[in-house]
């Protein structure tokens, strides 16, 4: 009995935990028995520190994604339909997902640094410009975009399927489908 991964990854505040929770909703429908991991919440589980002026560097990042990986891996051979919401967008954990996860799908939400800016429910892009905090993914930490992704979701040149997260999940389940994942 095999499961599958859905892999949500975006830099903060690009909207990985609201699609994952429309997602979620919708693959319970379908008796997928999805089980939502969000890379917030992980953090708080494996009691990794709460984001500090120095915290969070290249290297401490790609170990935890691989952490998460391997969670995934647990869990969809389990049955499991595994929907992850994380940043982790390393080179590295790419390939190790698409290496050791079978029926794994990437979803890359492209948002541009401005709207996320706009956005920042965390204060971080704020708290970067304060230079109260470092290491901040897309910013003076180098993320690798996805270079396989299965589906980008570009919000400047998609704007339609942006309109509601709704609408951004229904355009995403139509693909799980017509991938063949669920």
């Amino acid at each position: 009995m095999s499961g599958q991964v859905i892999w949500i990854t975006g830099l903060s505040g690009a909207g990985k935990t609201t699609l994952a929770n429309e997602l979620i909703t919708s693959l319970k429908q379908r008796d997928l028995r999805p089980i939502l991991l969000d890379g917030d919440i992980l953090r708080k589980l494996l009691k990794v520190p709460h984001k500090t002026k120095d915290s969070h560097t290249r290297e401490s990042r790609i170990e935890l994604a691989l952490k998460y990986a391997q969670m995934c891996r647990l869990l969809s051979s389990q049955g499991f339909t595994v929907v992850i919401a994380t940043i982790s967008m390393f080179d590295e954990v790419y390939a190790w997902n698409r290496a050791n996860l079978p029926r794994f799908f990437e979803i890359y939400l492209k948002v541009p640094i401005k709207e996320l800016r706009s956005r920042d429910p965390k204060n971080i892009y704020q708290r970067h410009t304060d230079g109260d905090l470092r290491n901040v993914a897309g910013l003076d930490l180098v993320v690798d975009q996805p270079y396989e992704s299965n589906l980008t979701l570009d919000f400047e040149n998609q704007p339609s399927i942006w309109q509601s997260p709704k609408s951004l999940a229904d355009h995403v389940m139509s693909q799980l489908q017509n991938n063949n994942i669920i």
